[in-house]
């Protein structure tokens, strides 16, 4: 029989499943986090609950913030189990590895009263608010890196007395009630996938400030901490059957659990005012992420994108499968050899052949069960990223770019629609239909998908990207998302 998880009910919990060792009822705010999901929760929320259960940091719980009207169901989930929720370790070998987190001690939806957001974020108690709000969620534009002002969501919240709907809305309006009450700031610390994205989170929530007020913007980013970030671990979305089984073996009923994997890691710029003791926690406390991030960008990243099309079109659906096929792993491996790797300074503390030859054992890890269409999802905030810097790099070095303009010409074939069984794909992408549209000309047009410069800028002019990535769609249209990546491991060889 299963126990509801809930703060009464933890000590009926079997003793495999490890529960908060502190008093949650001395724990306050000192964090507010907006985008509650799996990976927050499998990292920044872990690495605030290992501090507690060492008697630290008790003045820095979290309270978490949804903005979107799906966020709803998160918000019936947190209050129900009083931000309690169980965090299962899927090792390899199938062991599960369960404990229960309590570090969000507090959660509260922007669109049900977003007043009680800013008002919470403008308490001197809240020395930090941080995001994991995804790539696109910074409102700038993949190739230029200019905040769009034209946003209709961000003209809503530039009108005078509008109550805010955006991330933008809320953290400024609750730095400009600091500034006027005489309370210094809070930092800042954004958490999501973009290379410099404490510098990234500075320049749209500063634009966006500008355009509210000159004063305001140039308070947001002369005086607001925005310290940057790498983070690392795989979290998948949950699924029924994490569930159940988390029931069935551990007796645990849980309304959200998190899954992920066993490697973790946290590399944080040291630039807060406040802050708890990351590093006690294991987290790695630095002057400069810029190394480890582009070293995370552009192999990991990069490579679950050049693993999810490919994969997908060849019929994989979990990509687990994908990577212990070996033809997709000597591809991976390849691109991130040939391709990637000279595109990287050296990163301190850190074996790149070693972190590679980790990367495709995490991506082979059988139980963590992550699917390939969530790797293809939001491609055109993710390739811009992750994979078009690369294909610029070593055009600029005169460095090979196959493999890599390979991985835009799978992208571009993945989003005609259309499997290689003729079975349709959900292409899941904020620009869905504009890019669609364009790959369905393709076979006639054949540099109709990359000819869109909001994403891919200058690249349909450069003629030794075109070459690559024509020779790679022409073989995908001809013979199929396996015999082309065949042809390129031989050629690669």
């Amino acid at each position: 029989m299963s126990v509801r998880l809930t703060p009464e009910t933890l000590g009926s919990l079997p003793p495999e499943v490890a529960v908060p060792t502190y008093d949650r009822d001395q724990v306050s705010v000192g964090i507010v986090h907006v985008g509650v999901g799996g990976f927050h929760r499998a990292h920044q929320a872990l690495y605030l609950d290992r501090l507690m259960n060492a008697g630290d940091a008790l003045d820095w719980g979290i309270c978490g913030v949804g903005v979107l009207p799906q966020d709803r169901r998160m918000a019936d989930v947190m209050a129900a189990q009083r931000g309690l929720y169980t965090l299962v370790v899927k090792h390899p070998d199938g062991t599960w590895e369960p404990r229960v987190v309590g570090s969000i001690v507090d959660y509260l939806l922007a669109p049900d009263d977003p007043d009680a957001v800013v008002e919470r974020m403008a308490d001197l108690a809240t020395r930090i608010v941080s995001l994991t709000i995804t790539e696109g969620g910074y409102n700038f534009h993949a190739v230029t890196g200019e905040f769009d002002g034209a946003n209709p969501a961000v003209r809503h919240d530039l009108e005078p007395g509008t109550p805010p709907q955006t991330t933008f809305g809320l953290v400024v309006e609750a730095l400009a009630r600091r500034r006027d009450r005489g309370l210094p700031p809070f930092t800042v610390l954004s958490c999501d996938n973009i290379q410099g994205n404490g510098d990234m989170a500075r320049r749209s929530f500063g634009a966006f400030a500008q355009l509210r007020d000159p004063d305001l913007g140039a308070f947001v980013r002369d005086e607001v901490r925005f310290p940057n970030c790498m983070v690392d671990r795989i979290t998948p979305v949950t699924t029924d059957e994490d569930r159940a089984e988390l029931s069935r073996r551990f007796g645990v009923d849980d309304g959200w659990p998190v899954v992920c994997e066993p490697f973790l890691q946290w590399t944080l710029e040291d630039d807060f005012d406040e802050r708890p003791p990351f590093e006690r926690a294991g987290v790695q406390m630095v002057d400069d992420v810029e190394p480890y991030e582009l070293m995370k960008l552009r192999l990991l990243n990069a490579s679950h994108q050049a693993l999810a099309y490919f994969g997908y079109l060849a019929g994989y659906r979990l990509v687990h499968e994908a990577c212990q096929d070996p033809l997709f792993a000597t591809f991976l491996r390849a691109y991130m050899d040939r391709e990637a790797t000279p595109t990287l300074e050296p990163v301190p503390g850190i074996d790149l052949d070693d972190y590679k030859r980790q990367l495709i054992e995490r991506f082979s890890n059988g139980q963590v069960r992550d699917t390939v269409a969530r790797l293809c999802a939001e491609s055109s905030d993710r390739i811009p990223k992750w994979l078009l810097p690369v294909i610029r790099h070593q055009l600029d070095h005169g460095g090979p770019i196959d493999l890599a303009a390979a991985v835009v010409a799978s992208w571009a074939r993945y989003a005609e629609g259309v499997d290689e069984a003729g079975e349709p794909i959900e292409v899941v992408d904020r620009l869905r239909d504009r890019l669609s549209e364009a790959a369905r000309r393709q076979r006639d047009d054949p540099l109709a998908f990359v000819r869109d410069r909001d994403v891919f800028g200058e690249l349909a002019d450069d003629e030794r990207f075109t070459t690559a990535y024509l020779r790679t769609l022409g073989l995908l249209h001809e013979v199929g998302a396996r015999r082309t990546l065949e042809t390129l491991v031989a050629a690669s060889a």
